[in-house]
């Protein structure tokens, strides 16, 4: 029997899409799924957004890993996009690297990709490909959420927001109630406020 496909879409900036990608990994080892790794953009969703200076700032300089990554994607195909983002997210989150180019330089040479890849951080030349995986995304869950979006067939949600991700079964759990409550019609949205940061185990 297949698996069941599962598909997650990321900006490598957000640390939460970072807990949420840790935790799938864990779901792929005791649920039957496969999972997609696509590309979204929290700088493509606040464009044209009222926003502080210090985030406003933090969008426009989001652009290098996500078009960097879409680079890499157009020029050597889906599967590398999940090795290009573990590395450069392991720089972002865990090594807390502030200097996003260079993050993304040294995840390229850590992956084996052509170092001319940065390059693509300084020109829209593969943003429409972005967008359109983007939108992909958004056209599911609607645009008043970020990253991560999850979709496992015909059910597609937000999230989740957890820290820290949770392990073994623990994990199987989460992705079991989350395909439920999202899978339940007319159901929006649960939530509450985050009383800690990410935690990155």
């Amino acid at each position: 029997m297949p698996k069941q496909s599962v598909e997650m879409w990321f900006d490598p900036l957000c640390p939460w899409a970072w807990m949420t990608s840790r935790w799938l990994m864990e779901v792929e080892q005791v649920r039957d799924i496969e999972v997609t790794w696509s590309q979204m953009s929290l700088s493509v969703l606040n464009e044209g957004r009222d926003l502080p200076d210090d985030y406003r700032l933090v969008m426009e300089r989001g652009w290098t890993p996500v078009r960097v990554i879409a680079a890499a994607r157009r020029a050597h195909g889906d599967e590398v996009t999940k090795p290009l983002y573990d590395a450069i997210g392991t720089r972002l989150h865990l090594e807390e690297q502030q200097d996003f180019r260079a993050a993304a330089a040294e995840a390229l040479a850590e992956v084996s990709l052509p170092a001319e890849l940065i390059e693509a951080a300084d020109t829209d030349e593969h943003d429409d490909f972005l967008r359109e995986s983007h939108h992909r995304a958004i056209d599911l869950v609607g645009d008043d959420v970020g990253t991560p979006v999850i979709s496992v067939g015909e059910v597609a949600f937000f999230g989740p927001v957890v820290s820290p991700a949770p392990k073994g079964e623990a994990a199987g759990a989460l992705f079991d109630g989350c395909v439920l409550v999202a899978g339940t019609e007319g159901f929006f949205e649960l939530k509450r406020t985050r009383t800690r940061e990410p935690i990155f185990d």
